[in-house]
């Protein structure tokens, strides 16, 4: 996937941000700290992730479905893929 190249620094830093968030979790499930706050933290991580798939998506939308010159072809095995991410992740 060439395009995410553009974007990598950005994802990464959003990859970084996310393992510093589970990490935290960690350290918070071996401290003994209360349910309240370990919800919490999961929580930001899911919404984390949840926030770099839409990026992710969003990328491949524009390479793969809606750049200008793609054939039909190309159009339809872009939007098989992403049909197929969307599937695996609503479950």
């Amino acid at each position: 996937m060439s395009h995410i190249k553009s974007s990598s620094a950005d994802l990464l830093a959003r990859v970084r941000r996310i393992g510093g968030q589970v990490g935290a979790i960690d350290r918070a499930l071996q401290a003994d700290a209360s349910c309240s706050e370990i919800l919490h933290l999961v929580a930001a991580v899911r919404g984390a992730v949840n926030g770099l798939l839409d990026e992710i998506i969003a990328e491949h939308l524009e390479a793969h479905v809606s750049r200008p010159g793609l054939d039909d072809a190309e159009r339809a095995a872009g939007a098989e893929e992403l049909l197929a991410v969307i599937r695996r992740y609503s479950k």
